[in-house]
């Protein structure tokens, strides 16, 4: 171990420069949006289609490489390597349900029930709008979308972050400290400077299609519930209510606070769906989910390089690669909150729980709630493709709510549910912002519970400003893919140091014995 680079103790401090231009950034955001809210809307629309023609092709061919790529790892002989010399800090379940907390927004269940809905109207692989194929398609799409390369995407950006902290003993928590340690150039120069802020307020972007999204869903649910308007001051204090919430986590920590809330966040909605499964249409519903996986699995290869080129290639630029840049915006934040929780696990487990926990978990609340709402569909109950052009998605899902059985404590519980769990994502994103943040942070080591508490607050302003000029889903998408764009180049670094640092070491780091 001694040819890793061990650096000399000293003690975390705020990054205060880092902290003050991240400030101004989303304060100049925050004042255009306000002041320009028509002009920002169409400037957004022509950022997103030229940004999506030129990435796009770039895009699928680096998702399909990561799952080629974690695959690889977990089965061959560097699955056995240990990220760390401690044993596992939690239980299998808390870790699991941490991390899934970290990497899915609570707009997952708004997209739960709508989104098959998108792509019965504007599917893909060329198959006739509207006819019984697009309808069989929508399921699996959203499986595709949510399912093994966006996980593929977190698991080796993960691991590459993981054995830079853990195994080569680099200190900080941050996306800057290990391109300086795959490149040399310094996490504290410009350029180091230039890629943590990117990094803050990327991570700034991707909360604000998961925040305004559901604030938005439950405000419209609980409008429609108790007979009250649904404005922008409901809005604002669902908002406040939940950065109470996560704030008041973050500040007892991991341990008590984190750990509690994401099992009581992944916990439920697990639960949810189970409800959704054996109250609704049961047989329906998982002769569905089994189609789907199916069909999912069958056209994956198709699905991923399917860049539609005598076809003027709308729904891959509006989804596919949508999709996968919104994954990717989160990989930095979800790299660093892995990192901090996987001390002690192998590369073989992290990958395993990434596509079996992180994968599994999405498909059975997505495969339940969607198969639900195309039955509703199909018995001419509610007409979830005719409402998103009409009321919009989230009357839709107020409405295949009180459907269900017991349909208005099942819209209370998923309301407060969709709730817990942004405040659960929160939470960990406040914990990887600070940690970005704090300089010389070791293994072992978390930021101030103050400096937590501060971006706790920061990352609920962003989103008040879309809430406020009642942005539509375009500008929401065109705030991710934008954001995201710096970090293909970025994660690609990473992966090309992960392997590096694997044949380097590949005498040095004694991997576990079959037997762990």
């Amino acid at each position: 171990m001694s040819k890793y680079l061990i650096a000399t103790e000293s003690a975390p401090q705020k990054d205060r420069v880092l902290i003050v231009s991240s400030i101004v950034v989303v304060a100049l955001t925050m004042a255009l949006l306000i002041a320009f809210p028509d002009r920002s809307k169409t400037f957004a629309d022509e950022l997103f289609n030229g940004a999506t023609k030129t990435f796009g092709t770039i895009v699928q061919l680096l998702g399909f490489v990561c799952v080629v790529l974690i695959g690889w790892l977990a089965a061959g002989k560097y699955g056995n390597i240990r990220l760390g010399t401690d044993s596992p800090e939690y239980s299998n379940t808390a870790w699991v349900f941490m991390f899934v907390c970290a990497g899915l927004g609570s707009a997952t269940m708004y997209w739960a029930f709508t989104e098959w809905a998108y792509y019965y109207v504007t599917p893909g692989l060329n198959i006739a709008a509207s006819s019984k194929e697009a309808l069989e398609f929508s399921v699996a799409y959203s499986f595709f979308h949510w399912g093994i390369t966006p996980w593929g995407f977190y698991g080796i950006a993960s691991l590459a972050m993981a054995y830079h902290f853990h195994v080569r003993r680099n200190k900080g928590l941050s996306l800057a400290g290990i391109i300086e340690a795959v490149t040399g150039l310094s996490a504290h120069g410009v350029l180091g400077r230039i890629i943590d802020l990117v990094f803050l307020f990327a991570t700034f972007g991707g909360l604000i299609l998961t925040t305004t999204l559901t604030t938005s869903t439950v405000a419209k649910g609980l409008a429609d519930l108790v007979g009250i308007e649904d404005s922008f001051a409901l809005k604002a204090g669902l908002v406040a209510l939940v950065t109470l919430v996560f704030s008041l986590s973050s500040w007892i920590g991991i341990g008590s606070g984190m750990q509690r809330l994401a099992k009581l966040a992944c916990g439920l909605t697990l639960a949810f769906a189970l409800v959704v499964l054996v109250m609704g249409p049961t047989g329906f519903i998982v002769n569905n989910f089994a189609n789907a996986v199916g069909l999912s699995l069958q056209n994956f290869v198709h699905m991923s390089f399917f860049t539609d080129p005598i076809g003027d290639g709308a729904f891959t630029r509006d989804w596919t690669v949508f999709y996968w840049l919104y994954w990717i915006t989160y990989t930095p934040g979800v790299a660093i909150f892995v990192t901090r929780v996987s001390k002690g696990r192998t590369i073989r487990e992290v990958v395993l729980a990434m596509i079996l926990g992180g994968c599994g978990g999405c498909w059975f609340f997505f495969g339940s709630l969607e198969s639900y709402a195309i039955h509703q569909f199909m018995h001419n109950v509610v007409n979830t493709p005719a409402m998103l052009n009409g009321l919009g998605g989230e009357a839709a899902v107020s409405q295949l709510l009180s459907n269900l059985p017991l349909g208005k404590l099942m819209s209370v519980v998923y309301f407060v549910l969709m709730l817990v769990f942004l405040a659960s994502h929160l939470d960990a994103t406040a914990y990887t912002v600070a940690a970005t943040s704090t300089k010389n942070l070791r293994e072992g080591q978390d930021p101030s519970p103050g400096l937590r508490l501060f971006w706790c607050v920061m990352l609920a302003i962003l989103p008040l400003g879309m809430l406020y000029i009642k942005a539509p889903l375009s500008t929401l998408k065109t705030a991710v893919i934008l954001t995201a764009i710096p970090f293909v180049i970025i994660l690609a670094v990473k992966i090309w140091g992960l392997f590096k640092w694997l044949r380097e070491d590949h005498d040095s780091v004694a991997p576990l014995p079959a037997k762990y």
